[in-house]
Formats: structure tokens, C-alpha cells, sequence
């Protein structure tokens, strides 16, 4: 069957382009990877499995126009970012607490609950993470819409195909990020202090994505 009869142009262009957007680092990768580093692989999948439904709302959200609302309301995209950005905040704090925590004192019943407060709930965390960037709902409908052929009487089955390669390509990305986690845990185990520099540098960089956003603008 050719790809021309779902709707779609130039799908390999489009799969590069997927590939290319979902290496580029940001907070649920982030966030999969230091889930399955503290808590091993199944609460690393509970993660990416947020990821994956939080993307395919949005991706859903964006083919039913609620795109065009954010641009139509400028206060709703607003409110939606800086509540992103405070959850972002509120992340990368308390992974620096925890990096505090390994740094004062290397107890084990110090390190574990640090690891159980960061990373409680990965699921709603990482779905809470995916839902709170307007910006993912009007990248993801500029994104697919040049891909889909305007003449095509049926879009929707068109943006769910083009979901679908993107789910997979995400897939596949997150199981290597939570199998090196794992390994990068058990290296860290016995390297403390460097574990704590590198829980720090984490949760820096969610402090830097939360004020990313919250300078984000619609253009």
C-alpha cells in the first residue's frame, strides 16, 4: 500500500524529522532515564508508558484544533505554561534536595528515600510532565500538517499513522534510556559523591526546562 493512499507526504522525511525531535534532550526522557536509574526497569517503563499517553492526548488535542485555541487565547496558553513550568520547578527541586541529602550524609536509609521522593508515582509524574507543555500541542500540529495531504478525505487516520511512527521511534528511544539507567545506577552505587554531581546537573536542568517554558511564547 503507498503511504499516499493514508494521506501522507513524504513519510521518510517525516520519520527523519521524528527521529531527530525525539533524541533532542528534554524533561520526560529526563525524567524516564533518573526513573529507571533509582528505581530499576519497571518504574522506568511506568514512566515512559506516561510519556506515551500524555503524547498521544496532545497529539489528539492538536488534531482536534485545540491548537487554534491556544493561539486564539493568549491567556490560556499562559496559564497552561507557567503551571507547567511551576510543576517543572517543583521536579527539579526536589532532585536537588535529594542530591543535598547524598552530598550531607551517605546513609543507605538517606539515599533511599531521597530516591522514593524523586521519582514517586512515575506514571502521573511523567504524564503530568507530557501534559504540561502547550507548546508539545502547537508543535505537534505544525509538525503533522506537513505531512498530511490537504486534498485527503480522512486526516484523522492520517495524524493517527504519523502518531503511531512517533510512538514507536519514541519507543524504542526510551527502552535504551531506561536499560542504560539501570547500568548507570549500578555504576553509581559505588561512586557516591558522583552520583550526587550528577543528581545535581539533573535536577539543574529541570530548574532550566521550567524556565524555559515559563519564557516560552507562541512564536
Amino acid at each position: 500500500m503507498a503511504w499516499s493512499e493514508l494521506g501522507i507526504t513524504d513519510l521518510w522525511t517525516y520519520v527523519a524529522g521524528v527521529v531527530f525531535v525525539v533524541l533532542l534532550p528534554g524533561p520526560n526522557s529526563l525524567f524516564v532515564l533518573v526513573s529507571s536509574a533509582r528505581r530499576g526497569v519497571a518504574a522506568g517503563y511506568c514512566a515512559a508508558f506516561g510519556v506515551f499517553f500524555g503524547d498521544a492526548l496532545l497529539m489528539t488535542l492538536s488534531a482536534l484544533g485545540v491548537a487554534s485555541l491556544l493561539k486564539a487565547e493568549p491567556l490560556f496558553f499562559v496559564g497552561l505554561k507557567y503551571l507547567g513550568a511551576a510543576y517543572l520547578l517543583y521536579l527539579g527541586i526536589g532532585v536537588l534536595r535529594g542530591a543535598w541529602h547524598q552530598w550531607r550524609c551517605s546513609l543507605p536509609s538517606t539515599e533511599q528515600h531521597s530516591k522514593k521522593e524523586d521519582t514517586d508515582r512515575p506514571f502521573r509524574k511523567a504524564l503530568l510532565l507530557s501534559l504540561s507543555n502547550p507548546k508539545a500541542i502547537l508543535f505537534f500540529v505544525s509538525f503533522f500538517i506537513q505531512f498530511v495531504d490537504p486534498g485527503y478525505a480522512h486526516p484523522g487516520l492520517a495524524f493517527g499513522v504519523l502518531g503511531l511512527i512517533l510512538e514507536m521511534v519514541s519507543a524504542i528511544y526510551l527502552s535504551f534510556l531506561i536499560f542504560a539507567g539501570v547500568r548507570l545506577a549500578a555504576w553509581f552505587r559505588q561512586r557516591q559523591r558522583l552520583a550526587a554531581s550528577a543528581n545535581t546537573g539533573v535536577g539543574a536542568l529541570f530548574v532550566g526546562f521550567s524556565v524555559k517554558l515559563a519564557t516560552a511564547t507562541l512564536t
